[in-house]
């Protein structure tokens, strides 16, 4: 029983923490002000957190598939998060597009295809999720509202300093933060698997001790 709690306390923890990435990465003055640096920035931070959690979940388990109702539970918890942003006057036209199903289904596909290989599903599932979560990224953040737009609706007079706006950096990392994200997520994400896979060793280590 300890070691299931253990279990989901992690899958607690990193989806929670998802969560919060997400809500950030729909600031809209962040967004105005640092729109591609950001974006590449919450790319790769939310392929840690889907990729850390989700290998987890897989290896933990053992189940192909597990990894993707992972990803559903980052998503839930997002929905309802965002909705009570939404419900308490927060500019979100559109709630939340579910952005790590399809990564996740793809770290599924890479496990079962190579018979529940672990190091296959840190190698092939860790670039697959890195380099297509920018993708679905992009497609989310289209969702969204005009930052500039919604900036001017809605006005926050008292920004702390680190927060003043300023010019934009036009041209900034080639004018393409999807092709960055990729690169640097298809390199990071397989760290972040094999931390993922390290993470049901501990966990086992630890209540065997």
């Amino acid at each position: 029983w300890l070691r299931r709690c253990t279990h989901y306390l992690f899958i607690v923890v990193v989806a929670v923490n998802s969560t919060l990435l997400t809500i950030n990465a729909g600031d809209y003055i962040f967004y105005t002000d640092w729109a591609w640096t950001s974006f590449v920035v919450f790319s790769i931070s939310q392929t840690l957190m889907l990729t850390v959690g989700a290998c987890y979940y897989l290896t933990f388990t053992g189940v192909p598939g597990t990894a993707t109702y992972y990803a559903l539970i980052m998503t839930v918890y997002t929905w309802i998060a965002k909705g009570a942003w939404f419900a308490l006057g927060y500019p979100y036209d559109f709630i939340v597009t579910p952005v790590w199903l399809p990564s996740a289904m793809l770290l599924d596909l890479a496990y079962w295809a190579t018979k529940k290989n672990k190091h296959s599903l840190i190698l092939f599932g860790g670039v697959l999720v890195g380099m297509s979560l920018p993708l679905f990224n992009m497609v989310n953040l289209i969702t969204v509202a005009d930052p500039l737009e919604t900036a001017f609706k809605y006005p926050r007079p008292t920004l702390p300093p680190y927060m003043t706006p300023i010019e934009p950096q036009v041209g900034k990392f080639y004018n393409s933060p999807v092709a960055l994200g990729a690169g640097a997520g298809a390199v990071l994400a397989c760290t972040f698997a094999a931390l993922g896979c390290k993470l049901t060793t501990w966990t086992y280590r630890w209540m065997a001790a």
